[in-house]
């Protein structure tokens, strides 16, 4: 009789311990679906330089609307970009100057296929301090010995001073020019020397120039001789929030934002 006695206390408490634990399960559940569901969401979106202002007031304008997203940028050349998420950098939307870093990206599979799409078009323009007393008027212009110093973006990574080349090359002066170049680390870089004074001349986006106080443009490149400026978007594959990354890019292509970056002297695709 007693050793049953015990049997049934002791099952008796172990169901007891097995109901406290599913309790306690059951309660921590819920706080940390809780948790998660209060996370807030931080993206970030590696752009390149020349969309700095733009998508700075794009952000504010999503994050009035969707408080559980925060937008957080990285900016600079497209190169350096690319190499930052070929190297891990935790980016969820790669936002270029150029096709040919998203392509490289692309290729080496970092990226997820369908979500990438051109977004923008940009020009580029040649322009001077806006004290200069050279008499620049064109491009051919620039092989005069009086024209010493030419800021580019380094094309070894940024896009304007790849397009750069392009245009010089394809007017037959790139020969003459080479020893005058100054290479920017990106095209902002680039901007700031012109504006300052601290470079004769130099090559930017039209984006880029509008903006700007201390400088005059000279003159727009030549139909024909460069590639479109086009700026693809995409997410990164190794992103954490592929849903909300879709959800920003699908804003960037809403009639709103198209205005906005029209503001700003970009050409929708």
């Amino acid at each position: 009789m007693l050793k049953r006695r015990g049997l049934l206390i002791s099952i008796f408490l172990l169901v007891i311990v097995a109901l406290v634990g599913c309790i306690k399960d059951e309660v921590d559940n819920k706080v940390d679906s809780k948790d998660r569901a209060s996370e807030e969401v931080k993206l970030l979106v590696s752009a390149a330089a020349s969309l700095t202002d733009v998508l700075n007031e794009l952000k504010d304008i999503y994050e009035d609307r969707t408080t559980e997203v925060k937008i957080n940028y990285s900016f600079g050349s497209s190169g350096a970009l690319q190499t930052q998420i070929e190297e891990g950098a935790p980016v969820d939307i790669f936002m270029s100057a150029a096709q040919r870093q998203m392509k490289v990206l692309q290729q080496g599979g970092y990226m997820i296929d369908e979500t990438i799409n051109t977004l923008l078009v940009n020009k580029i323009v040649l322009i001077v301090p806006k004290d200069s007393k050279l008499e620049i008027e064109s491009f051919e212009d620039l092989i005069d010995s009086r024209v010493n110093t030419i800021a580019i973006g380094d094309p070894s990574s940024v896009p304007v001073g790849q397009y750069s080349e392009e245009i010089f090359n394809n007017l037959k002066i790139m020969d003459k020019l080479d020893s005058k170049f100054v290479l920017a680390s990106d095209v902002r870089t680039a901007l700031t020397w012109i504006e300052n004074g601290e470079v004769d001349c130099g090559l930017v986006y039209a984006t880029d120039a509008y903006i700007a106080n201390g400088i005059k443009i000279v003159s727009e490149a030549p139909e024909g001789s460069h590639k479109e400026v086009g700026y693809p978007v995409g997410i990164v594959k190794e992103s954490k929030y592929v849903n909300e990354a879709q959800e920003f890019l699908d804003f960037l292509f809403t009639d709103e934002a198209k205005e906005v970056f029209k503001k700003y002297g970009f050409t929708i695709k």
